[in-house]
């Protein structure tokens, strides 16, 4: 049809005998829009997720922070849209990757909510992950940071779609697997011998190795280096394939600001916080990357995506309840900034609810990528994303079954579990109910201070009943894990007998 229409507007053109160039522009117009227009239909954008471990949704100016200082992620509020209703699907670690990698819950894929040296699964690489899917569309793929969904083969993120990875396996304060491959060039440090290695002296908690591909290249990792190093592998892989004019996806899962804290020499400001500094090196980064998206000429065909895996566990997630670890919206309402020059429309909010699970059908959209034939969780919210008139979350509901679990419908968040039980998941409340159930205003209420549960039991009824059935559901229809693959000679990974340091503030 829209050939036919332009082949009748030429003929019409013609036979009134306009100037060539005027009918040649006039051509184009008709069947590309606006330059603008046509880039953001037809092309494939460069796509960055830029994934904090531990960041809280106060942890940041443009959702009210005065300390730390985050300027540039300021700024990239100011030119992009902020979601002060965006979830995790999990407020711990492995969990909410895997919500985030495969646009699925994690229980449906059998993942543990957090993955340590010495597990024996990991994602299963048949699942399809972004990676998967957008190397499928023609992207190149790197990741850069923390996996933390196996760390042996098959897991690894060269078995899950990616061309490369550059980072550390898990989080910076477990051990090293005497399993890991090591490199013929590996870097060791304090003390650590190749020989000891072997012998299973990984030397206890807090060091961990920094991997390329599948190998170990350095141990234990220089974690105040990482955020830099992290920054420079991302800014390298982007030019090489800009320069290449392919489209990439580069997954920045940082290691920061998760304990321990460490920060590179420019950020040590021994007057702050460590938290501070190392929130404050990551909105450097934000920034560096943004920069070299900027000079290499490709900002209009570049999605970024900044957003976090969990709640504060040393920041904060005020004005929100709780923490990490909790199904309060202080554990999983994450702080979130989408930028893409002339798509997603400059200095906006978006109040919707929207999920990490979302982003496989919405990218896939986006690449013109061919989503999973196994069922996922996720929605597309490419309507959100643009500012579309009257758009709308496309979760009636959005169900966790973490622990005691919760649901999030429009405004209302529910819990089906009694305030002050489920452990981790309780945070005091001002003013705490008996009540069997927890119900919260979210808008009238954003630290869910005031259980309204019994004054509004048909929301209750069907809140009650839509997490029952996602569980039921989740039981019925999950999937299973990989059995890593360690060698036969490899030492067990046991957990160092030393135990965790308290987090240092200073």
């Amino acid at each position: 049809m829209d050939r036919l229409f332009s082949a009748s507007v030429l003929c019409r053109l013609v036979r009134i005998n306009l100037p060539t160039v005027l009918l040649v522009a006039c051509v184009a117009v008709v069947l590309l829009g606006s330059p603008r227009q046509a880039h953001a239909q037809l092309s494939k954008p460069n796509i960055v997720i830029i994934f904090i471990d531990d960041m809280g949704y106060g942890d940041v100016g443009f959702n009210g922070a005065t300390v730390p200082k985050t300027p540039n992620l300021d700024e990239m509020a100011k030119e992009g849209m902020k979601f002060t209703d965006f979830y995790v699907g999990c407020p711990v670690c492995s969990g909410s990757r895997t919500a985030l990698m495969t646009g699925c819950h994690y229980q449906r894929l059998n993942v543990a909510p957090v993955l340590f040296p010495n597990s024996k699964q990991g994602l299963h690489p048949d699942e399809v992950t972004l990676a998967d899917m957008l190397k499928g569309a023609g992207y190149a793929t790197a990741c850069i940071g923390k996996w933390h969904l196996g760390h042996l083969p098959p897991c690894l993120p060269t078995y899950q779609g990616f061309d490369q990875y550059f980072g550390i396996p898990y989080s910076n304060d477990m051990w090293l697997d005497p399993a890991n491959k090591l490199s013929k060039d590996i870097v060791l440090r304090e003390g650590i011998t190749l020989e000891g290695l072997k012998a299973g002296k990984t030397g206890g908690r807090n060091k961990v190795p920094l991997m390329r591909d599948e190998e170990v290249i350095e141990y234990p990792a220089d974690q105040s280096t990482l955020t830099k190093r992290y920054t420079e592998e991302a800014i390298g892989f982007m030019t090489e394939n800009a320069k290449k004019n392919k489209p990439f996806f580069v997954y920045m899962p940082h290691t920061m600001v998760h304990y321990p804290l460490a920060v590179s020499e420019a950020f040590n400001n021994p007057n702050k916080a460590m938290i501070t500094n190392a929130i404050e090196e990551v909105d450097w980064s934000v920034g560096q990357i943004l920069k070299a998206i900027k000079d290499l000429d490709i900002d209009d065909d570049t999605l970024v995506i900044f957003t976090s895996d969990n709640g504060a566990a040393l920041g904060t997630s005020a004005p929100l309840r709780a923490k990490k670890f909790s199904v309060y919206d202080g554990g999983i309402r994450e702080p979130t900034v989408m930028r893409w020059p002339g798509v997603i429309p400059a200095g906006t909010v978006c109040h919707e609810l929207a999920a990490t699970i979302d982003m496989m059908p919405t990218l896939a959209y986006l690449a013109q990528g061919t989503l999973p034939t196994n069922k996922i969780d996720g929605k597309n919210i490419l309507p959100l994303m643009k500012g579309e008139k009257g758009a709308v979350s496309p979760h009636e509901t959005y169900v966790l079954w973490h622990k005691p679990g919760t649901v999030r419908s429009g405004k209302w968040k529910f819990y089906p579990w009694q305030e002050g039980q489920g452990g981790r998941q309780n945070a005091p409340s001002k003013i705490p109910s008996d009540y069997p159930v927890q119900l919260y205003d979210t808008e009238a209420d954003i630290s869910e201070t005031t259980n309204v549960a019994e004054k509004y039991p048909e929301v209750v009824k069907r809140l009650q009943k839509a997490y029952d059935d996602h569980v039921a559901e989740l039981k019925a229809n999950n999937r299973p894990t990989a059995q890593l693959q360690r060698p036969k000679s490899a030492e067990e990974p046991t957990k160092p007998n030393n135990k965790k340091a308290k987090p240092a503030t200073k």
